[in-house]
């Protein structure tokens, strides 16, 4: 008897490239391409578990080390009243973006063609066919986009195809949500004139628009501008988990409206209903919640955003080499080989697709 296939999956969401921007040394692409059994992702993991691509997030860290190691936001666990991270300055922002650009270039040049940057579905589909890693440049908080967007524009030419305009802290456009639970997503105002700005002119250059870290105001601010599907890269189902990261059924329902998308977000703080940062968190606790997005959003619609190298993963997922746990979890709950290779990575290339357009 032939064991099932193992699943590709494309991912909506990693801090990989965090990671190794504050890890010490200068080899740090060579350290991704052959691994250093650190962190939660590089490319031996990714090929041991499947992980063929995802979106690659750039996120500047807060200069009062708001972000720790691994990138997680210290205050991640339950809290009732977390505080936003402070701003970040353009100058400091733009730094360190470049120097994550960078990063993410190198390791492309380096690997001897096991890695290549996409910038459309067909390359991320050639990726898939060729067994190629396929990155997807992501900015996770826009900190470091000007006022006159003309970072933007050359952001895009070099592969920028999806953005979050803030991360847990306010920024020139608009507010995030603080770490806290239980709280609602609704912790205060929306979109700045400048970020509705920000919506439209990624609408014209077709980038994708992350609502993950936007506070429910925010989410509505885009959901009223956007002509795209509404698409959060990493967030988790509010009913399941009443932290302040994640998205009620109302906004879940208006995602599933558009032919949007959700990623299920691996951080046990978004997975519990404590909010608690703890690695003895079942792996169940995942499917869970992508169960209740699909009764939402409807099959065509959830996916995974893992939040690796992010955040406080379950230990019975640990790492990308460990993805195939939820694959069995979801075969053990009955789901069709056809659902489960939409949930793995078809739901992400149709709302790619959709929102980019095909070459």
């Amino acid at each position: 008897m032939t064991s099932p296939r193992r699943m590709p999956i494309f991912d909506g969401h990693n801090d990989v490239l965090l990671r190794l921007y504050q890890r010490s040394g200068t080899d740090a692409p060579r350290a991704f391409l052959e691994g250093e059994a650190k962190g939660h992702l590089d490319l031996p993991m990714a090929q041991q578990g499947g992980f063929a691509g995802g979106l690659f997030a750039i996120f500047v860290p807060s200069t009062n080390g708001a972000s720790g190691p691994n990138g997680e936001a210290p205050s991640q666990g339950v809290s009732s009243d977390a505080l936003l991270a402070p701003a970040v300055e353009l100058g400091p922002a733009q730094n360190a973006l470049f120097s994550m650009v960078s990063l993410l270039l190198r390791i492309e040049r380096e690997s001897q063609g096991r890695v290549r940057i996409c910038r459309n579905v067909n390359d991320i589909q050639q990726g898939l066919k060729d067994g190629v890693l396929a990155p997807v440049l992501h900015v996770e908080g826009a900190e470091a986009i000007d006022p006159n967007f003309e970072l933007l524009d050359v952001l895009y030419e070099a592969g920028l195809r999806s953005l979050g305009p803030v991360w847990s802290r306010s920024n020139a456009f608009g507010h995030g949500v603080p770490f806290r639970c239980p709280s609602s997503p609704d912790t205060g105002p929306g979109l700045t004139d400048l970020g509705k700005e920000l919506i439209r002119a990624c609408n014209r250059l077709r980038i994708l628009i992350d609502l993950s870290h936007l506070n429910e105001r925010g989410f509505w601010d885009v959901a009223a501008i956007s002509n795209a599907p509404l698409v959060a890269t990493h967030s988790n189902a509010h009913a399941l988990s009443p932290h302040s990261r994640n998205l009620t059924d109302i906004q879940l329902a208006a995602i599933g409206e558009t032919s949007g998308m959700v990623g299920v977000n691996f951080s046990t703080s978004f997975l519990r209903s404590d909010g608690r940062r703890d690695a003895d968190t079942s792996v169940e606790r995942v499917i869970d919640h992508l169960e209740h997005i699909l009764k939402q959003v409807g099959e065509d619609g959830v996916g995974f955003g893992s939040d690796f190298d992010g955040a406080k993963i379950p230990a019975g997922i640990g790492n990308a080499a460990g993805l195939q746990n939820l694959v069995e979890v979801m075969r053990t709950r009955g789901y069709s080989e056809p659902l489960i290779e939409k949930l793995c990575y078809k739901n992400w290339l149709r709302v790619l697709g959709q929102t980019w357009g095909r070459p």
